[in-house]
């Protein structure tokens, strides 16, 4: 799949949307916090639009695309006023997840029976839609974060970032910069954790015999912190964590590169 291509970003300091997602903002609301500081800390103004909701995802890898399509007309509203007007430059998610669905599937979900000038407003939202990890490298040119995370760590490239962004090297360039860290390579890395969302509700027994098999893997590697960049997949490898008494937790990279304390860690 050739890249598409990306809006170039003004010289002066750039103004960012940043989109929470539904999970962080409902149940992790220290990531978004964290995702805030480290693009304001890099170079970049944030702006909270409160009226953002879902992007449509869940919707739409369940097959409804009618439901997708009402929700993701309303994310298209939300963040594409703002950009029209300048208010913005781009829109930044803590999310491999979410900002797959916006960047490669919704020139798929606006494609029929919509106007064109619908579509034209869906693909410009999707075009200027970025990973964390991703804006902070390519856009922000951020070489190297200062730290105060301190202990060993590794890193699980979750699915739809590797795989659907191809976003890889700028969260792996990231982690191997921090000063107190020692990264540790992860076996069999590019292996899905099992989460995959309804998969794990539909699939309950595959998702956890495949979760449990990244907990394996990643537990062998003597790490005390696994860096994710989604948040779902954080709760599916933690829960297994937690109830197999595993010596490690997954944490979202926002707060491993936002210098997260031992405490928070071991939440």
């Amino acid at each position: 799949m050739t890249a598409k291509p990306q809006p170039s970003i003004p010289s002066e300091r750039p103004k960012v949307a940043l989109f929470l997602t539904c999970m962080v903002e409902t149940m992790y609301p220290e990531v978004g916090l964290a995702a805030a500081r480290l693009l304001e800390r890099n170079g970049a103004d944030v702006v909270y639009l409160r009226k953002q909701t879902c992007c449509g995802q869940p919707a739409f890898n369940s097959g409804h695309r009618p439901e997708a399509l009402e929700v993701a007309r309303h994310f298209v509203e939300v963040f594409g006023a703002p950009l029209e007007s300048g208010e913005v430059d781009a829109i930044v998610a803590p999310s491999g997840s979410c900002v797959a669905m916006v960047r490669e599937y919704y020139d798929v979900l606006f494609e029929s029976g919509c106007e064109e000038e619908e579509r034209r407003r869906a693909l410009a939202v999707s075009r200027a839609t970025y990973e964390l990890t991703e804006y902070l490298v390519r856009m922000l040119r951020v070489d190297r974060i200062e730290s105060g995370f301190q202990g060993s760590l590794t890193y699980h490239p979750c699915c739809h970032l590797l795989r659907g962004l191809r976003v890889d090297e700028q969260p792996r360039h990231l982690l191997a910069g921090l000063q107190h860290a020692e990264l540790v390579d992860l076996p069999a890395d590019e292996e899905c954790c099992g989460f995959g969302g309804v998969f794990a509700i539909k699939n309950a027994e595959i998702s956890v015999a495949m979760g449990r098999r990244k907990a394996d893997h990643i537990v062998s590697t003597g790490a005390e912190v696994v860096a994710v960049s989604d948040v779902s997949c954080m709760t599916h490898l933690n829960g297994l964590f937690k109830r197999d008494g595993r010596p490690c937790r997954a944490v979202h990279i926002a707060e491993v590169l936002d210098g997260g304390t031992a405490e928070r860690r071991n939440v």
